[in-house]
Formats: structure tokens, C-alpha cells, sequence
């Protein structure tokens, strides 16, 4: 989750980087559902919005590279943001219910979807 301070702080940033980060950030998503999501007793409706934000950042790629011709990571503080409550998500299901604290990071994760693709739209070449 520092890695990309860390390159700034040290002017080691690159755009391998922080392409690399973005898709380290894709698997560690996926490996967090592949190993949660059968253990959990997950709502119907939480998969739903799962995969509409999955649609979200899909959208995101295909414009990015429809409208840059290149693969597109926006590093937003909100996407810095989801990235830390998915990390500690599995911390609250000890004394949270599932539901309000999956909510939340789904709240989260769209808002920062919907917001990146805005930053995406907007960006010129």
C-alpha cells in the first residue's frame, strides 16, 4: 500500500510502475474474493454490486485505451482509499456484520470507479 509513496519520496516513480501497481492491485482484489467469498455467506445483492463495479472499471480500461491509446491507471486518493478499507476488511468481519461492512467498501469502490473514469474522460493525450 506504500509502494507508490515510496517511489515518489525517492523519484523512483516510472510508468511500468505504475502500471505494475495497478495490476498488483487487480490480483490482490481477485486472490482477496477467490479466498473470502466461499467462506462468507454472501447476499445476493452484494455479488450484483460487485460485478457492477467490475463493469465500472471495465468501462474504464476501454475508454482509456479507446481515448489514449494506451492502458490507463488512475492512482486517485480514492482509489488509495478503497485500496486501504479492502485491506482492512477482513479485519472488521470480526465485529461487523458483513453487510454494513461490505457496503461501505462498495460504496467506496464505486464512487472511485465513477471518479476515475471521469479523470480518465477528462484526460487529454
Amino acid at each position: 500500500m506504500i509502494d507508490g509513496a515510496v517511489a515518489r519520496k525517492t523519484g523512483t516513480v516510472s510508468a511500468f510502475g505504475s502500471k505494475l501497481d495497478t495490476i498488483a492491485d487487480v490480483v490482490f482484489a481477485a486472490v482477496c474474493m477467490i479466498k473470502m467469498l466461499p467462506v462468507l455467506q454472501v447476499p445476493v445483492w452484494l455479488y450484483i454490486w460487485i460485478a457492477v463495479i467490475a463493469l465500472i472499471k471495465a468501462a474504464n480500461i476501454a475508454m482509456g485505451y479507446i481515448r489514449q491509446k494506451e492502458f490507463v491507471s488512475v492512482h486517485s486518493a480514492m482509489n488509495r482509499a478503497t485500496g486501504a478499507l479492502l485491506f482492512v476488511f477482513p479485519l472488521t468481519l470480526k465485529f461487523t456484520d458483513l453487510r454494513y461492512s461490505a457496503a461501505v467498501l462498495c460504496a467506496a469502490a464505486t464512487a472511485a470507479a465513477i471518479r476515475e473514469g471521469y479523470l480518465i474522460y477528462r484526460k487529454k493525450k
